[in-house]
Formats: C-alpha cells, sequence, structure tokens
C-alpha cells in the first residue's frame, strides 16, 4: 500500500504539501514553493518519504527519520479514509517509539494524533519551528515500551 518516495513524486508531494500550508489562514508562509521543493527533494533522496497511492494518484505522504516523524499530510479529497492511520501503522510497526512536534493551533492533527496514540509531553514556545508558533511535543510508545 505504501512505497518509498522517489524524485518524480516530488510534484505530487509539492501539491499534497501546499494544499495545506496555502489553505490554513493562521500559518505563516515561511518558505517559498521554491525552498519547500528543496527541502522535499532532499528528504526523498535520504530515504525518509513514503508514499500512499489510491485510486492510481499519491494520496498522501509521511516523512521519517528513525523515531521522528517530522510530517504525514493527506491530499484533502483523500481525507477521512483511513491513509492517514495508514502510514503511521506502518511507521510503527518498524519503532518502538514515533516523537513530532506539532503546532498547536493545529487542532486536527492533535486529535488525530491522540487517536493514534500519541501523548503530550511538553510545550514550546515555537522557537525550534520555522514559523515561531508554540507547538507540542507528542510520543508514541509500543506496548512493550509502555511497561
Amino acid at each position: 500500500m505504501t512505497a518509498r518516495a522517489q524524485l518524480w513524486h516530488l510534484p505530487s508531494l509539492a501539491v499534497i504539501l501546499w494544499s495545506f500550508t496555502r489553505a490554513t489562514p493562521w500559518l505563516p508562509l515561511v518558505r517559498s514553493r521554491r525552498d519547500d521543493l528543496r527541502a522535499l527533494s532532499r528528504v526523498i533522496r535520504w530515504g525518509w518519504v513514503r508514499v500512499i497511492r489510491e485510486r492510481g494518484c499519491v494520496a498522501g505522504f509521511i516523512v521519517r527519520d528513525g523515531d521522528v516523524l517530522h510530517a504525514l499530510y493527506v491530499r484533502p479529497a483523500h481525507r477521512g479514509r483511513g491513509l492517514g492511520h495508514a502510514l503511521l501503522t506502518e511507521a510503527k510497526a518498524e519503532t518502538d517509539a514515533l516523537r513530532l512536534w506539532v503546532l498547536e493551533a493545529n487542532a486536527a492533527a492533535r486529535t488525530f494524533y491522540e487517536r493514534q496514540g500519541f501523548v503530550e509531553t511538553a510545550r514550546s514556545k515555537g522557537l525550534g519551528n520555522d514559523e515561531g508558533l508554540p507547538d507540542i511535543l507528542m510520543i508514541w510508545r509500543s506496548e512493550g515500551e509502555r511497561a
């Protein structure tokens, strides 16, 4: 169901990313489209990106380095179908714990991650994110790691 992203996926990944970053009024635009393309191509080359397809198109992607989840996006028309859950399930199967920072203002993402078993462990004023917005560290641990 998922596959390692290739450079030819870059246009699809960019469209999915921009469908969130360019359509979210509270999110400041801190990178140009060119910078986004550079960053995406870099993490694709590093092997950090997995894509999920639905009906013949890339419907979502996850960016993960070991236990650090950097990004998870699903195309708007494909949301609510379990694709984000599928991407996370695969990531969980490969590690005992996952951690991520989610923007405090992103209530939908926070709720999604809570439903996936992530718990809030810390808050920051946004000094470590590009947007400078308050964020929350969330961690998921496998059953074995919770004991």
